[in-house]
């Protein structure tokens, strides 16, 4: 397997932090910013060579042509209705000419109106001077104004399909973030309260953070969000006692060891998603979904899939079911005595679980699943969120020529492509904290996580893509095949449970209902507070954020309606989830011990596959 150098320590000893109280001398910061431009050339040197043209935008899905043919097609729609584009313009200068009058009113020190807030939960503007003083209150309330200008004018175009009319709208976020007052040092208050008060020692100290930044990349930027030497795997992450029981090329199955004296009669295997590692469900023992699973009395499996390389490059869609799922519910069995498991799939996990519940009930084998929980998981991608923008011909076209060459798709790539999807966040906040204002990245659990990335097949990838993403075959009555067998989710009659998060912008809320609906058999929905992850890894000891519930489900009904008639709840779904899985958990027996099994343990958890480093 590919093995990646560890990422350097951010906080080497010889990277001594100045005196910010020491008078400021021209020579020293001269000979300073020399030796770090000396660092930084070799670096740019080596990326023009690796890298050459602009092939890595359209690697990302950002094909300049491709762009063009969308803003064409903007323009088009514009001229045809000319009288919103007018509308929107006059409304933008009107806006425009009250923040004038206000800010001239702020200037001479009278009261004053704002004309557009920060909208909740945006970061960027937290400093007070932004609100305090009326140069950066201006600059800021006008780049708000500017930007919801510019995304109205694309969400208004509704003569453009709906997939250029999104990606449009998405390319116009990026480029708005991008263009944001908070990311240059002259336009930032506290980037140049900071250099003035260190002498620009800042400055210098980003430099140095953003050589090596490259240096870990090896010539790429890889932005530091977070103290890389702050984790390890098996160490302070992915702690919870276990044995790993069984391999195969694809994966390595987990049994974690009991904490209680008695156990459910029914184990429960864990699905995770194979584009990132496991222990997201396992992070510390105050946030570990397994190890409070574990202790509510359960027999717990977890799946840990290996991080691929090229000799894997021919494993398919329908190898991470019968290597992956099926493999683990027939060492289960072997192990346990029990022909039946729980089974959580979380993700792309989910997406397995749906397929393969409707494989084994196309073969009378969905016995075998007791019941089913879908966490944050698509099964119908007519609306899967931003990620399905990326996805069309062109794209597609630029990625198979990739993984081609390398036998799978970079971990990296898929990386960037959800940072992209949440820049502010994932990129232009660690610009500002590193690079401007020479801050070392606070040590984040979650970051580690995110930025461990895995490489995925080629086979099982262009398979997944094409049939989910693009074509959205999932949710047709045999629209996919798995081998010879038409896959058919509405025969699926396994009782299943769904947790969804509101703010998720990789599986969208709505979408998950609209896929649940499909499925037969007896169904509960949950939406959760919170994204895709924070939504999900929510103890009920942190007694943090609200979940909603709705016992009512019918085919007449979507989603909107069935949240208008929710009931709002405080705390985490994981508790709500405890109780409902018990009534397929079966009774109480003696705990199993992982180490007295059928099975011979490979290794202590948490395993050797989920230490393998992605590119």
């Amino acid at each position: 397997m590919t093995q990646k150098k560890a990422p350097p320590s951010s906080s080497s000893p010889d990277k001594a932090a100045p005196d910010a109280a020491a008078p400021f001398d021209p020579l020293a910061f001269s000979k300073q910013m020399g030796e770090i431009l000396e660092r930084l050339q070799p670096l740019f040197t080596n990326y023009v060579q690796k890298h050459g043209g602009s092939e890595e935008l359209a690697e990302q899905g950002f094909s300049l042509a491709g762009m063009q043919n969308v803003l064409m097609d903007y323009w088009q729609n514009a001229f045809q209705n000319p009288q919103k584009l007018l509308d929107l313009n006059l409304e933008y200068a009107q806006n425009m000419f009250l923040l004038w009058q206000e800010s001239t009113r702020k200037f001479l020190g009278e009261d004053s109106e704002q004309i557009v807030q920060t909208e909740k939960g945006d970061r960027r503007f937290k400093d007070p001077i932004w609100q305090d003083s009326f140069v950066f209150d201006f600059i800021r309330q006008s780049y708000l104004l500017t930007s919801q200008w510019l995304q109205k004018s694309v969400r208004n175009a509704d003569t453009l399909p709906e997939r250029e009319r999104n990606k449009l709208d998405f390319y116009t976020r990026l480029f708005t973030d991008a263009l944001a007052p908070t990311n240059f040092a002259m336009t930032n208050p506290e980037v140049l309260r900071e250099t003035l008060s260190s002498n620009g020692q800042n400055l210098l100290r980003g430099l140095e953070n953003l050589v090596e930044d490259l240096q870990r990349g090896e010539g790429d930027l890889e932005i530091s969000k977070t103290r890389y030497e702050a984790f390890e795997v098996g160490k302070n992450l992915a702690t919870t006692e276990g044995s790993v029981v069984y391999q195969n090329d694809l994966m390595q199955l987990i049994q974690y060891t009991p904490s209680t004296k008695t156990v459910f009669k029914t184990p429960l295997l864990v699905l995770p998603p194979w584009i990132n590692k496991y222990y997201i469900l396992d992070m510390r023992p105050e946030n570990s979904f397994i190890k409070w699973a574990v202790d509510q009395g359960h027999s717990v499996f977890v799946i840990s899939w290996v991080n691929p390389d090229k000799k894997l490059s021919q494993k398919s869609f329908e190898s991470y079911m019968k290597e992956g799922l099926i493999e683990a519910l027939d060492q289960i069995e072997k192990q346990t005595g029990e022909p039946q498991a729980n089974v959580v799939g979380y993700c792309i996990g989910g997406t397995l679980l749906a397929t393969s519940l409707a494989y084994l009930t196309a073969h009378k084998q969905d016995k075998r699943v007791a019941s089913a929980t879908f966490l944050t998981t698509l099964i119908d991608f007519h609306q899967a969120g931003d990620l399905s923008i990326f996805v069309d011909d062109e794209y597609l076209k630029i990625i198979d020529e990739k993984m081609d060459k390398a036998g799978y798709l970079e971990g990296s790539n898929l990386r960037q492509t959800f940072s992209l999807l949440r820049a502010n966040d994932l990129i232009w906040s660690f610009v500002v904290n590193n690079y401007m204002l020479g801050k070392e990245p606070f040590p984040f659990d979650l970051l580690y996580w995110n930025d461990d990335s895995t490489n995925m097949p080629a086979e099982m990838h262009r398979f997944y893509l094409r049939n989910m993403y693009r074509d959205n075959k999932l949710c047709k009555a045999g629209g996919i095949k798995i081998g010879k067998t038409p896959i058919d989710v509405s025969k699926i009659k396994v009782p299943s449970y769904f947790i969804s998060t509101k703010e998720d912008h990789i599986a969208p809320w709505k979408s998950t209902y609209e896929g649940m609906m499909l499925l037969g058999g007896k169904k509960r929905f949950v939406l959760a507070a919170s994204g895709h992850v924070a939504g999900v890894i929510n103890p009920p000891a942190a007694n943090k954020y609200h979940y909603w519930v709705n016992d009512k489900i019918d085919d007449r009904e979507h989603a909107e309606e069935w949240l208008d008639q929710a009931e709002q709840r405080d705390g985490s779904w994981w508790s709500d989830w405890a109780e409902w899985v018990k009534a397929h958990a079966g009774k109480q027996i003696p705990a199993r011990d992982p180490k007295k099994g059928k099975l011979k343990v490979i290794e202590p958890a948490p395993g050797s596959y989920i230490k393998m480093k992605g590119d």
